[in-house]
């Protein structure tokens, strides 16, 4: 029996990735998983990787309140409440304080930080006592990464949500905690670079910049989110967990 058996969790931004990796040990933890995404076909590709008997997908962009109320809608059908709640949705590329433009600002702080607090002010009246709340941070928000600021400082607000939540929600007995990955080998991270020779280029660089000396898999950072999620991690609140090689602590 899994960690997680007979819970409801929903996974944000969980058609590739980090996401997608969460919800398959979640799912192999015992959880059903709600999935949702942007894009149709990645979606549903992904719940058949998760299984189509673990999970649901539900097309949607967090930064839009009515997708949001979709897919807690789906969620409350089920009849079981919620009790995993990953808000891992995010959006990020390389612009300099120079180059940023209204537009870049403002996608980003719609998805990362106006789309996370409604993700989980909107998964208030379905969350079960005790329930788990795992915010996707960013190292980059300890940083000060040359062309990243707009990003990092949506993560830096989500940093910050998880503190403050953590006190408003301790009444309910539910936990909220972050997860910073940094140097994740995943499809979104390469795009942030651009071409695949240019990431090819940045990432044999980073490498030797990680004091574990490799760049990370989705499935090590999907580790920490089953962590956070189960009854293991019970006296962990508030948190910030880094799942950087060491990269931001040696």
């Amino acid at each position: 029996m899994g960690q997680l058996e007979g819970r409801t969790a929903v996974v944000t931004g969980g058609s590739t990735g980090i996401g997608l990796a969460t919800a398959v040990r979640l799912a192999d933890e015992g959880a059903y998983v709600f999935v949702t995404g942007r894009r149709e076909a990645e979606l549903e590709a992904a719940v058949r990787t998760v299984g189509e008997d673990r999970a649901t997908a539900v097309v949607g962009d967090i930064a839009e309140p009515a997708d949001l109320d979709r897919l807690y809608a789906a969620v409350r059908a089920r009849g079981k409440g919620l009790d995993v709640l990953v808000a891992n949705a995010a959006v990020g590329s390389f612009v300099t304080l120079e180059e940023t433009t209204e537009e870049h600002f403002d996608q980003t702080f719609a998805v990362n930080v106006r789309g996370t607090l409604f993700t989980v002010q909107k998964a208030l009246p379905l969350l079960n006592e005790g329930a788990s709340v795992i915010l996707t941070g960013s190292t980059a928000a300890d940083r000060g990464m040359a062309a990243f600021g707009a990003y990092s400082a949506s993560k830096a607000a989500v940093r910050s949500f998880a503190r403050t939540w953590s006190n408003e929600l301790k009444g309910r007995g539910i936990r909220v905690n972050v997860v910073s990955p940094a140097w994740i080998e995943t499809p979104g991270g390469t795009a942030a670079f651009g071409d695949e020779d240019t990431a090819r280029a940045i990432k044999e660089q980073v490498v030797a910049t990680v004091p574990k000396g490799r760049m990370g898999q989705p499935e090590e950072a999907a580790a920490v989110m089953a962590f956070l999620a189960s009854e293991q991690s019970s006296y962990v609140v508030g948190s910030n967990l880094y799942v950087d090689g060491g990269t931001n602590q040696v």
